[in-house]
């Protein structure tokens, strides 16, 4: 008895704590420029606290990191269903290490980590329960078959917060990845966090560690921050991508700082004739005042599954270090879709080796029923304001000879390159104009006229909805 008296109260003040730190959030996210930094995620939510909120321990949970707590976890959030007529509910995962499965979450719920708080993805393969492909994509990333089902998940929500006091989602992905690299999977890799078909989801102050696939994925969702994340997976761990907006809009990716093996950040809208039939795009993202890096892939790729298409895109305040390619456009012949209306600013990368990888030869097919004519459409991309130091080469940019890549305009950017300067670019199948550009581009793209200015206007999309 007196156990429980002290559990209780022990109970009351992390619960009193946590209702102080979310009002203070709340003054915070509702802040609608932040840092003076124009064009800010300006749309921001606050953090209320919500009126309930429980203890994991209350369901049975061990953080010992050995003892299995799926079922603590599914029971907690089956509990907490209830409240969602009565302004939500918050579940509390105090310091500990917390092994679990697969578990799914509620509308109006806060999932809340403690500082010392670690949620550690079961190594059981068993945990992770297969379900069906997403629609846009006809079968799973790495296999044919379904794909397993992501350590958090969430469908069909809305009013979703995970965060904390910079706790930690550790996926400990290494045996997936080996798996992987011995075509021992029976289905696709899980990822770490994924919302899919919600609105209003607020992801923020976490590590996420060692995903198995992507850390972060929002796919056919609305609403969305992402803020104040670090994510980390192993130079050597194959296609860990960290942020990745799926078929998505009004998304806001700031203030993270993201080191994984492949694509740091990448926009996507679906494979081929799946993505073309499901026909939802991403639009209306705000990248803003990020760290990225990547040993092999892209630190901000925008593709190259992108048939539903992507438009509509700021990324500004961009830090790109220790990375095989900064910025990627990626498509093929057959992806149909466009990428189109995307403004990438005020970027500073350091040993890189390409600065900009543009290709319309990337990727494969899901199967054999694609439209081999079904070209995407890239154009009006903007890069402006980037410096450069020890890049091997500025760019590389391929487009399809039956739909070249048009109105690139490339304005005061400064690289100093290791190659000879007339060796660091390449084009086939571009069209645009430069300004202020050094070394300088390819003949292609060395044109300017005063209508050329209108590649730098800012989005006038985005006034409306207030989004950026």
């Amino acid at each position: 008895m007196e156990r429980l008296f002290f559990l209780w109260i022990e109970l009351t003040i992390c619960i009193a704590f946590q209702v102080v730190l979310l009002l203070a959030l709340s003054v915070i996210f509702n802040v609608t420029k932040g840092g003076g930094r124009e064009g800010c995620c300006n749309y921001k939510r606050g953090l209320n606290p919500r009126p309930h909120s429980v203890s994991i321990l209350e369901f049975g949970a061990v953080g010992d990191g050995k003892i299995l707590n799926t079922l603590a976890f599914q029971n907690a959030i089956f509990y907490l269903k209830s409240f969602a007529d009565k302004g939500g509910a918050q579940l509390y995962v105090p310091r500990g290490r917390w092994l679990t499965g697969s578990f799914n979450l509620t509308s109006h719920l806060t999932l809340f980590l403690d500082r010392d708080a670690i949620i550690l993805g079961s190594q059981e393969s068993s945990q992770w329960p297969v379900i069906e492909p997403l629609p846009s994509y006809g079968r799973g990333i790495d296999l044919f078959d379904g794909r397993h089902r992501s350590l958090i998940n969430g469908y069909n929500l809305t009013d979703v917060v995970i965060t904390g006091e910079y706790g930690t989602i550790d996926g400990q992905g290494a045996i997936w990845w080996d798996w992987l690299k011995s075509h021992s999977l029976n289905a696709s890799r899980p990822h770490l966090v994924e919302l899919t078909s919600s609105t209003d989801v607020v992801i923020s102050n976490l590590t996420l560690l060692n995903s198995p696939g992507w850390s972060i994925h929002p796919v056919y969702s609305s609403d969305v921050q992402i803020q104040n994340i670090t994510i980390r997976a192993p130079p050597d761990s194959p296609f860990t991508n960290g942020v990745v907006p799926d078929s998505c809009s009004e998304v806001c990716i700031e203030d993270c700082n993201i080191s994984v093996g492949w694509d740091a950040i990448a926009l996507k809208s679906g494979w081929d004739e799946y993505g073309i039939a499901y026909g939802q795009p991403t639009s209306s993202v705000h990248i803003n005042g990020v760290s990225l890096q990547t040993h092999l892939g892209s630190a901000l790729s925008l593709g190259s599954a992108m048939s539903g298409g992507i438009s509509d895109i700021h990324a500004e305040h961009i830090h790109i270090h220790d990375s095989t390619t900064a910025i990627a456009i990626k498509t093929t012949s057959g992806r149909g879709g466009y990428i189109k209306n995307i403004i990438i600013s005020d970027i500073r990368m350091e040993n890189v080796h390409t600065a900009f990888y543009f290709t319309g030869q990337y990727g494969g097919h899901p199967d054999d029923h694609f439209d081999p004519n079904a070209f995407p459409v890239i154009e009006q991309i903007t890069l402006k304001d980037v410096v450069g130091t020890n890049i091997t080469f500025a760019g590389n940019l391929s487009g399809i000879s039956e739909s070249p890549f048009t109105s690139i305009c490339l304005s005061d950017i400064s690289l100093s390159v290791v190659s000879k300067p007339s060796d660091s670019w390449f084009c086939s199948n571009v069209l645009g104009s430069s300004k202020s550009v050094s070394p300088d581009p390819c003949p292609d793209l060395q044109n300017w006229d005063s209508s050329s200015s209108s590649c730098f206007s800012p989005f006038q999309t985005f006034g409306d909805s207030e989004a950026l």
